[in-house]
């Protein structure tokens, strides 16, 4: 458990264990979990929990699991650090906290950030040898890497940002690369850097538009594509030289979700100033099959066999049909909901803001309800499932004071 390929590092991406959860969403980069395990459908406080861990500080990080251990990211106001803390994956004890920024930095933004969002939204990256995280200090956000002790190897500036909402985008690995994103009102970026010395390999800037998605690398039409949604466009690069293989004006400007595709298409959704959900032909042709303006702004989807699955921010869940827009059916779960589904074997895990968790079927066909567990009052992190077990980052609040733990579901 917990080994990556020994492949050669210069031309291949890193490969992982199905009990290991490398990055944002997953193996795949897609929300789907391996199917080749059992995790619990319901919990409490008291029922199938294996062990919770008090987290420092706030973030809206998923856990990244790897080998013997997780992985999470916090900001901590009271101590003013941003930091990565590392837990044992069985017991739930902290081995180390390394600390990446200290010290109070102002943005020059003359907005603050979303009451809702958090100072540590990325979530962590693993080329099996070092930890990706990208992180908005002050005036910059940079992408530090560190060793599998806790040491900080290197940091990478990606550029100047102006603070609109806040900032989430996670990292991407790919072959010797690790890409990370940076839109923001004063003109982004997209940045690839050598996994081992952080130097820049290649740079792409981008509009001077607010937008939050990260990028990710699928192969689609024969091609490995880099897709980044938002400032108005839906952007595929050459993820190893930052080309630009296509790009078309099909997204809104502010995007919070990370595309799926179903191999044909790329799926943007987004939710300032326009809703919309939109299929886009990904070889070059610059043809939007459908869209509709279904508000999917900040939990992204899910897409198998021909279907997408989304839970809308407005506590809906709902099937679409990947080929024509067609809504196969909707259903009302409640809440407000920001973190992302995730899929494991026919199963959809979904957590709204109040710490509700819906267990569904992955059936085109009809909406059914496994299961519903209530766990927290705040959560705003996707939950991370692999090994039969769902790590769940949930707040509760303890005197008037908003606490985060990482909670082991299992049994």
């Amino acid at each position: 458990m917990g080994q990556a390929s020994a492949a050669d590092a210069d031309s291949t991406t890193p490969t992982f264990e199905s009990t290991d959860w490398p990055c944002w969403r997953g193996p795949d980069h897609n929300g789907i979990a391996s199917s080749d395990q059992d995790p619990p459908t319901e919990w409490s406080e008291t029922e199938n929990v294996v062990w919770r861990t008090a987290i420092p500080g706030r973030g809206h990080g998923s856990a990244m699991v790897f080998g013997d251990a997780v992985y999470v990211p916090t900001a901590d106001a009271e101590r003013t650090v941003q930091s990565v803390i590392c837990l044992d994956r069985e017991t739930g004890k902290q081995r180390w906290e390394a600390i990446v920024h200290q010290g109070k930095a102002e943005n020059k933004s003359t907005r603050q950030a979303n009451e809702r969002a958090s100072f540590a939204s990325s979530t962590i990256a693993t080329d099996g040898q070092r930890l990706f995280v990208n992180f908005l200090y002050g005036d910059a956000v940079f992408t530090s890497a560190l060793d599998l002790q806790g040491n900080v190897l290197w940091q990478q500036r990606l550029c100047d940002y102006i603070l609109h909402q806040g900032y989430g985008s996670s990292p991407t690995v790919y072959r010797q690369l690790v890409i990370a994103a940076a839109d923001n009102k004063g003109g982004g970026a997209i940045v690839a850097m050598n996994r081992d010395s952080g130097e820049v390999v290649w740079r792409r800037d981008r509009p001077a538009k607010p937008n939050y998605a990260s990028p990710v690398v699928f192969t689609i039409d024969g091609q490995d594509q880099l897709i980044v949604t938002g400032c108005d466009l839906v952007t595929s690069l050459d993820p190893a030289t930052g080309q630009t293989r296509w790009e078309i004006e099909g997204a809104t400007t502010e995007c919070v979700t990370t595309s799926v595709t179903d191999g044909t298409h790329v799926f943007s959704s987004g939710g300032y100033p326009d809703n919309h959900i939109s299929a886009v032909v990904a070889d070059g042709s610059g043809k939007v099959a459908w869209r509709t303006k279904t508000r999917d702004y900040v939990p992204s989807m899910l897409q198998r066999d021909g279907v997408l699955y989304a839970t809308l921010d407005a506590g809906i869940a709902t099937c679409i049909e990947c080929e024509t827009g067609e809504t196969l059916w909707k259903a009302r779960l409640g809440g407000t909901f920001s973190a992302s589904p995730v899929m494991v074997g026919d199963l959809i895990y979904a957590t709204n803001e109040q710490g509700e968790t819906f267990v569904f079927k992955a059936n085109r066909e009809s909406f059914e309800q496994v299961a519903h567990s209530k766990l927290g009052e705040s959560v705003f992190a996707t939950p991370t499932i692999c090994g039969g077990r769902i790590y769940t980052r949930v707040a509760h609040y303890e005197n008037d004071k908003r606490q985060e733990y990482l909670y082991c579901i299992g049994q």
